[in-house]
């Protein structure tokens, strides 16, 4: 396979990375003007129900993406997955009913699912050993160039509110075209989706290695593996323990909350509303720019060391910005450390998590093993985004980050225990030696 044609494909392929950053962020920005526009500014209920059903959609697709595709192949599941996003980007901004909007996010969520989960898998199964750490780390610079991307479509489209035509556009058309402007990007995506090849691997335990599966494993006319065989299987428990872990801790590290509540975090540093979008817009470039150095630290560094950078790392700050917060430190050494702390996740658990997953996984259980570790990580992000408010009122912002410092010692010992080095093996090796 040429190069070229190689980076055409899994380019595409992250594009489900860009959709999956943008449609997870952009309903922060349009919050304020369709919580006005469906009268559920003052029902807590109706609005968590609204940040909600995206993450309910997001733990289904993840859920069914593995069995999917191994029975389907991966491309027609990402050109579902693209068709999703597409469909909710336009149905989110079109309907005037709060249970149809609902269930436009929904659909949404759906395609963040199964792009999670399909488009690291593909891009690992089509890359050479020397370069796919890169390569798939590429899906995750799509995802925070999408966050980005979210982020300044927000600031550009919503008009200044104290001005009341201002606020009337807002809640007219504003909070619409964020939605819309996915479009642009999911049609993009189902397009050329068109035009990239089936997964080696896939054609291969189908049309090449399913009669030698069959008699190894003896389970019948077609071999499709379900949870609960990977976790009754002796030979799968390792590696599906390790792989649990490290989605599950990649959301449990904490950093995620500095996304979802800035407004807390800056506030609580001593900002105003303004500083904290100028500090919300900083963070955004600090976790490109670190994703960068993902890029080309990956193949040079490795996996495990880079994890357990990432795990130390973000350990010892939020020990330190949790210390600070319980002496009433504010200013910009608390932006300092908040960068610092996005920075070290962007080069280290951000990509990483999603190498490692597309890795460890033998070929005839990747599908499944990864959908259902994709499944555990949504889980992990759900529980993240709500405890940290209920965490956040009992123990302030300081105890909040020394719980999250304590979850990535705890990480740190387990991964400097059981993370292996999978810089430069071939898919085949790594199966022999995590599963022997």
């Amino acid at each position: 396979m040429k190069k070229s044609f190689l980076y055409f494909i899994c380019s595409v392929s992250a594009m489900g990375g860009l959709l999956f950053g943008y449609d997870w962020v952009v309903i922060g920005g349009a919050k304020p003007f369709y919580e006005e526009f469906f009268q559920i500014a003052n029902d807590p209920v109706m609005q968590g129900v609204a940040m909600s059903t995206a993450l309910v959609g997001c733990l289904i697709g993840a859920m069914v993406a593995g069995a999917l595709a191994d029975k389907y192949g991966r491309k027609p599941l990402l050109i579902t997955a693209a068709v999703l996003f597409t469909v909710s980007a336009i149905m989110t901004g079109l309907f005037n009913d709060f249970t149809l909007f609902n269930l436009a996010r929904f659909i949404g969520g759906i395609g963040i699912g199964v792009a999670s989960a399909l488009s690291p898998m593909y891009i690992a199964e089509v890359s050479p050993a020397n370069i796919r750490g890169r390569l798939v780390s590429l899906n995750q610079m799509t995802i925070v160039l999408g966050i980005l991307a979210a982020q300044i479509v927000n600031m550009l489209l919503a008009r200044d509110t104290s001005d009341a035509p201002n606020m009337a556009w807002n809640l007219a058309w504003g909070w619409r075209w964020m939605f819309w402007a996915e479009t642009v990007p999911a049609a993009a995506f189902m397009i050329m989706a068109f035009f990239i090849p089936e997964s080696p691997v896939y054609l291969e335990l189908k049309n090449g290695r399913i009669e030698k599966l069959k008699s190894e494993h003896s389970e019948g006319k077609n071999f499709n593996p379900s949870i609960f065989q990977l976790f009754k299987s002796s030979q799968y428990h390792k590696v599906m323990l390790l792989g649990l872990i490290i989605a599950v801790f990649q959301q449990w590290c904490g950093t995620n909350v500095i996304f979802n509540y800035a407004e807390e975090i800056f506030i609580g540093a001593g900002y105003n509303v303004d500083g904290m979008f100028i500090n919300i817009v900083i963070t955004g470039i600090a976790n490109v720019l670190f994703t960068f150095v993902a890029l080309y630290t990956v193949e040079k560094w490795g996996r495990r060391t880079l994890m357990l950078i990432g795990a130390s790392g973000l350990g010892l700050i939020y020990l330190t910005l949790g210390t600070c917060y319980h002496f009433g430190v504010t200013g910009v050494f608390m932006v300092v450390l908040v960068v610092a702390a996005i920075s070290c996740y962007a080069m280290t658990l951000g990509p990483i998590t999603w190498v490692l997953l597309s890795e460890i996984f033998p070929d005839r259980i990747r599908g499944v093993a990864m959908a259902t570790c994709t499944f555990a990580l949504w889980v992990g992000c759900c529980t993240l985004t709500f405890t940290f408010p209920s965490m956040n009122a009992a123990l302030g912002s300081s105890g909040t980050f020394w719980i999250y410092s304590g979850i990535c010692l705890c990480a740190f010992i387990y991964l400097f225990r059981a993370c292996p080095e999978t810089k430069g093996k071939s898919l085949a090796e790594l199966e022999q030696e995590l599963t022997r």
